[in-house]
């Protein structure tokens, strides 16, 4: 029997597959899913299964051309299963019109996942993605009924925001998911394997010296209005100190912050408890933050008691002044790697400033780290080089 250098069957390996003999190649994600190919070029899509010593039985699923590898993938699925319970191969006609529906998995995912593993503003977004995008298009459908093809449509319509389409995917993806590991439906059921995602459009923004500079003259000028202009500036200035993520600064409370030992205390960051050691400029801006009576914010909000809500606003108008307005707030946080690779530090130790839980995550920053290393080649190289030409008649860095 052959087997796939690939992990899975998917549309660009079996276009490739060619035999001089009738060959099955089989799928090492599905046990008993394969592609018959045929010298004549023709492919099928195979399954076969064995049930207590009896003799194998092989079904064809269908013809490839005509279903995709994921639809035959999914098919396969439930001719396993019903040959394993001693029954016969069904109709897909049948099988699909069957069990829970797209929005009774959706519900089970919302209620098991969503609203016990994440997060409160996590879980909103996920809610949102599914109740605006995946409910609507597919939430009646039977779940077996739901294939590629549909997949692909739900992700074409939200063509005009990419990244929106992306997370309808992903969410639907780990709804079919979260049914398979529940038994709710057959495992290979997934209708979202192999579909084509946009790729994303990485906005990377880093502050240059003049604009660090422009951007601080701003700060002080905002500080100095006092109220929630102050306070919007001095959050700010924690961005660009710390690398810190927006939610992490606005939840900060004075009970989390010790200037003694010069670290803050993150009880509930993005990715779990952390601690972050702050400068002798970041501890300088807490010390001199005025503390509101009865409020245990660092950046206190208008209500008695509670934090400032946002600074998008705030930010909109200090960036106009400072003449930056392609700058997002989050490319404080990027410029505060970008400058700590500048200054040699690793993309490890600069994942653990940031609190990323994944290597991935900084690994984004791996380009910042070679330009670093280019432009301290060409230094140290241009030294090398004056040095060595120093005596030679004509030499430009002789001079």
């Amino acid at each position: 029997m052959a087997k796939l250098k690939r992990t899975t069957i998917s549309r660009s390996t079996v276009e490739k597959l060619e035999a001089d003999k009738d060959t099955v190649f089989w799928d090492s994600e599905l046990l008993g899913f394969g592609v018959r190919v045929y010298p004549t070029g023709r492919k099928v899509y195979v399954v076969q299964t064995r049930t207590g010593g009896e003799n194998g039985k092989r079904v064809t699923v269908g013809r490839h051309g005509v279903i995709t590898p994921e639809e035959a993938r999914r098919r396969a699925a439930l001719i396993v299963s019903r040959i394993k319970a001693g029954e016969d191969p069904i109709p897909e006609p049948l099988a699909v019109t069957k069990g829970p529906t797209v929005g009774d998995l959706a519900a089970v995912y919302l209620e098991e996942i969503v609203e016990v593993r994440l997060k409160p503003a996590s879980a909103k977004v996920y809610r949102s993605v599914i109740g605006k995008h995946v409910l609507p298009a597919l939430g009646g459908k039977p779940a077996l009924s739901v294939d590629h093809a549909a997949v692909s449509a739900l992700h074409h319509s939200l063509a005009a925001t990419p990244s929106v389409a992306n997370r309808a995917v992903e969410m639907l993806f780990r709804i079919y998911r979260a049914a398979e590991e529940r038994e709710l439906i057959l495992e290979g059921s997934n209708p979202c394997r192999q579909v084509s995602k946009n790729r994303p459009r990485r906005h990377e923004r880093f502050l240059t010296d003049r604009e660090f500079r422009r951007l601080g003259r701003v700060l002080d000028e905002e500080e100095k209005n006092g109220g929630g202009r102050m306070y919007a500036a001095m959050a700010i200035r924690l961005l660009l100190l710390t690398g810190c993520r927006k939610n992490e600064i606005l939840n900060l409370r004075w009970g989390h912050v010790d200037l003694e030992a010069r670290e803050m205390r993150l009880e509930d960051g993005k990715t779990g408890p952390r601690r972050v050691q702050l400068s002798p400029a970041a501890a300088e801006v807490l010390a001199r933050i005025p503390r509101v009576e009865e409020n245990p914010y660092v950046i206190p909000g208008m209500q008695p008691g509670s934090r400032m809500s946002e600074l998008q606003r705030p930010w909109m108008r200090i960036r106009e002044r400072a003449g930056l307005q392609d700058m997002r707030l989050h490319d404080c946080r990027h410029s505060f790697a970008s400058r700590a690779l500048a200054l040699g530090e690793s993309l490890p130790a600069i994942g653990r400033l940031l609190g990323h839980s994944q290597v991935q995550t900084t690994a984004r920053y791996a380009h910042l780290a070679r330009d670093t290393l280019h432009e301290s080649a060409l230094r140290v190289s241009s030294r090398i080089e004056a040095a060595l030409y120093r005596d030679c008649p004509g030499f430009a860095g002789a001079r």
